[in-house]
């Protein structure tokens, strides 16, 4: 039987007039990966404080970790971790005062807290840092020091809100690999980014757009499941070529890269291609391709959502 670390029913946040998540359900198995999918005002941010207890829902119903909130949000903080988008600990204090600090706040006590950091600095490699005022840090530093002040308590569930946003992508890399290690060791993580290469780790995820959810599974079951077909094109002037494609009302979107035109068209209408062809008098060749999460994400965003509603 599936142990769910979050179950949410119709969860809604509204500010004013302004629906920031709207009618939103979730279901987040024990010990996954869980992406929330999205551009920036999405709804990503104010779900995760949904979540956390730190907003109180307009409507709906939130149970995370077995606790109901936001009546239990004082009892759920102590068992999980959240790391801001934005470097949140104190610039003016060593890498190893901001952890100590962090410690006294959850409680751990002094001999725990020292071995526990201690663990933490080998593990993030921030021995030789531990000195360094936090405002002197590097942005790869700063995220692994987020990390390790979000995890010194040995949460069950972590929280993490677009995380790597201001990092480059060898640290990225090396960011989810210690990811991996936390979910291999049992921590349940939700993580919001709006990186196509990020969302594809995710064991599952949901797609946000204007705080609805659009679309939530594995990634190769969002694949296998998009409502379109995806064809690259090659041949003689792309751009005209474009031009002519998003004027049908069965392509959903038409984009350059590099040589090649990377079309969705609405399912089992290939054949416009080749009337297309023969109509315009196009030098161009087609072949269908396997479907990528951004042609996924695309599918049910925006226009291309709205047509298939």
């Amino acid at each position: 039987m599936t142990e769910w670390v979050i179950e949410a029913e119709g969860m809604t946040r509204q500010f004013g007039d302004y629906l920031a998540v709207n009618n939103v359900d979730l279901k987040v198995p024990k010990g996954c990966i869980y992406g929330f999918l999205g551009p920036n005002g999405c709804g990503k941010s104010t779900t995760i404080r949904l979540l956390t207890g730190l907003l109180t829902p307009t409507h709906g119903k939130i149970r995370v970790l077995g606790c109901e909130l936001p009546q239990d949000a004082e009892k759920l903080r102590e068992h999980i971790g959240y790391m801001t988008q934005k470097f949140s600990l104190y610039e003016n204090l060593t890498l190893i005062e901001n952890l100590q600090f962090v410690a006294k706040i959850y409680g751990v006590n002094s001999i725990a807290a020292k071995t526990r950091i201690e663990e933490l600095l080998s593990l993030y490699h921030l021995v030789d840092k531990q000195k360094v005022m936090a405002g002197s840090l590097s942005g790869g530093q700063r995220q692994r020091l987020a990390l390790a002040a979000a995890t010194l308590h040995k949460p069950s569930l972590l929280f993490l809100d677009e995380p790597t946003s201001a990092v480059d992508p060898e640290n990225r890399r090396e960011f989810w690999e210690r990811l991996f290690d936390l979910s291999d060791a049992g921590t349940s993580i939700i993580v919001s980014t709006h990186y196509m290469d990020e969302a594809e780790r995710c064991h599952r995820l949901a797609i946000l757009e204007a705080g609805e959810k659009r679309a939530d599974g594995s990634p190769d079951e969002l694949m296998e499941k998009m409502h379109a077909d995806v064809v690259e094109i090659s041949g003689e002037n792309l751009r005209q070529v474009k031009r002519i494609l998003l004027e049908q009302s069965q392509v959903l979107s038409a984009a350059q890269i590099g040589i090649r035109l990377r079309v969705l068209l609405k399912k089992d209408h290939l054949s416009l291609l080749d009337s297309l062809r023969q109509s315009h008098r196009l030098t161009i060749e087609y072949q269908q391709v396997r479907p990528s999460l951004e042609d996924v994400f695309v599918a049910n965003t925006g226009t291309a959502y709205a047509q298939h509603r």
